[in-house]
């Protein structure tokens, strides 16, 4: 299958809080063909979270087991909790022509680029690290000390934001899902995801 029928992938991540997960949602509604990727974790739900639905909220002895099978595309820790990929839906989706939209923390994301070069890597940032405290603040999910260390955390994530190939400032909700949709748009067009295409040409008398 040729990169023009098959779906791309996209890797977006950003430091919590940051409302990666809002503008995801709001890519999800906006286009039919995007699968979203639920991630398997060992940490417990949020308040409104559902199971299969947000993450797959599974005992620690199960993710491990996953991973020793292969079944994980990728699989890291956070904050104490462990966070993975399964491997199989994302790629029967993408063999099906959707597109996947991977939500995943940076040292995942590294791991799946390092297997899928062509994933397209989008980081969310907040506009300073100030106001990233009073979103989490008023998320009201988290105690002080949770919140100190989500900061502390932020800070090497956004260095890493670096090897990313897109960059979106969440000042304003509405203008970062925009920005995404043309990011990802344009992303169809990188020479990484077309080189069918360039040998189609080259071929051509």
């Amino acid at each position: 299958m040729n990169s023009a029928e098959r779906g791309t992938l996209y890797i977006i991540s950003a430091p919590s809080g940051t409302g990666k997960s809002t503008i995801v949602s709001e890519l999800l509604r906006s286009d039919p063909n995007i699968y979203f990727s639920i991630s398997a974790t060992t940490r417990q739900p949020r308040e409104g979270e559902t199971d299969g639905v947000d993450y797959y909220f599974i005992k620690r002895e199960e993710f491990l087991k996953l991973v020793d099978s292969g079944g994980m595309l990728e699989h890291a820790e956070f904050c104490g909790n462990l966070y993975g990929t399964p491997r199989k839906a994302v790629y029967d989706k993408l063999d099906e022509g959707h597109d996947v939209i991977l939500e995943i923390e940076t040292v995942g994301a590294m791991s799946v680029k390092a297997v899928c070069p062509e994933a397209v890597s989008i980081f969310i940032l907040p506009p300073s690290l100030s106001e990233l405290r009073n979103r989490l603040t008023a998320r009201a999910t988290d105690s002080d000390e949770t919140i100190s260390r989500r900061i502390a955390e932020a800070r090497p994530e956004i260095e890493k934001s670096r090897g990313y190939d897109f960059i979106i400032v969440n000042d304003s909700l509405e203008a970062a899902v925009e920005q995404a949709k043309t990011v990802m748009k344009a992303a169809k067009r990188m020479t990484k995801l077309n080189y069918d295409t360039i040998e189609g040409v080259l071929r051509k008398c």
